[in-house]
């Protein structure tokens, strides 16, 4: 095999261009220096007189953190895949004699932004903030009402005792994982279970199906998109055993152009509709069935109206579980805000990359 030269590997860059690189696309649309100042602000870096090999560059180091989101790698395979793919060589302006920041490195880095809050806002809704704003600068305006919902984010499963579980839901710590330190730093104690239920449709003959409950550990992901462009303009973390519709109020939108806003059944109640009636904001949320009843048939049929509104969001959820496969490896609800918070940041990117082609306009 033969010692590749420059032209060899210039060729083979312009070939994944035409083949139509999406790193070069998003380099091209993105201006990844508008996050520096808050980056700079979120982790500070001394001044080099003590020596030392030079740290790498703040806004070089988020890019990394882009590349891991965008396929949700650990921090080995995040390492492995910058020092072999010329794709993401490309998009982070290393050549093959650059060195490339090991797993430790990459880890540190997110680990200083999940410590770092400016402002009373934790650096990762601040740097979420950001872009958001960029897009309404460049006339992506937040429009024609809001959709919420949210959906579960796979964690690894604990396999805890009875026991255990009553002692955590308590807010404390098993006493053999405190005699244990390690056993400890392993154990995720902010994640929880939920149950999901199957929506079951009638079988052709009428007869009514059963729905199934499906046991789900792990985190939310609790989004607010406009309707107009499918871009993400509020997000929450929280454990799976929150309930979706208690973080209605966190997730609305005041930037929003109309008033109505949309989401599923689990949104309706009392507090949210007298909310939504305070704030002058309209609600299609889904009326929900009495127990034992069915649904009126004008009931049903405005459900179903608004369902096709609402359905958009899912379109969100599919992306970043699909081609992103967004799940989270690491422990705890600040490290797992911050993956969460990641992935958001990278849909709305790529979403704008769509934009740009639909409209001709991103910045």
């Amino acid at each position: 095999m033969k010692q590749p030269g420059f032209f060899d590997i210039d060729d083979r860059l312009k070939a994944l261009s035409a083949k139509g690189d999406a790193l070069e696309e998003l380099s091209g649309l993105v201006d990844f220096e508008q996050f520096r100042s808050l980056l700079t602000q979120a982790i500070p870096r001394s001044d080099g007189s003590k020596g030392g090999r030079p740290a790498y560059d703040l806004v070089f180091m988020f890019k990394v953190l882009i590349l891991q989101a965008s396929h949700s790698l650990s921090d080995e395979r995040t390492e492995f895949l910058i020092r072999d793919r010329l794709s993401f060589m490309r998009f982070l302006g290393l050549s093959l004699a650059d060195p490339v920041p090991d797993a430790n490195t990459i880890w540190t880095f997110r680990e200083a932004l999940t410590r770092t809050v400016l402002d009373g806002v934790p650096a990762i809704e601040a740097l979420f903030s950001v872009y958001e704003a960029t897009l309404r600068e460049a006339g992506f305006l937040a429009m024609s009402g809001q959709i919420i919902d949210a959906t579960v984010v796979a964690a690894p499963r604990q396999r805890n005792t009875d026991a255990e579980k009553t002692i955590l839901k308590a807010g404390e710590i098993p006493q053999d994982w405190k005699d244990k330190p390690k056993k400890l730093a392993q154990k995720d104690r902010d994640a929880r279970w939920t149950i999901k239920y199957s929506k079951a449709k009638p079988a052709e003959d009428g007869a009514k199906r059963v729905d199934f409950a499906v046991p789900a550990f792990g985190y939310k992901n609790h989004v607010g998109i406009d309707r107009r462009y499918g871009l993400i303009r509020k997000w929450k973390a929280t454990d799976a055993s929150r309930h979706d519709g208690a973080q209605l109020q966190a997730l609305l939108d005041p930037n929003n152009t109309a008033s109505d806003v949309w989401a599923d059944t689990a949104y309706r109640s009392q507090a949210n509709e007298g909310h939504l009636e305070e704030k002058g904001l309209r609600s299609q949320i889904h009326r929900k069935r009495k127990a034992g009843k069915a649904l009126p048939r004008h009931i049903a049929r405005a459900n179903g109206r608004k369902s096709k509104v609402r359905s958009h969001v899912e379109h969100v959820f599919a992306y970043e579980k699909g081609p992103m496969a967004l799940v989270i490896r690491t422990i705890g609800l600040a490290r797992a805000t911050v993956k969460i918070g990641m992935a958001n940041l990278v849909y709305n990117m790529n979403r704008a990359f769509w934009l740009h082609k639909k409209y001709g306009s991103i910045a």
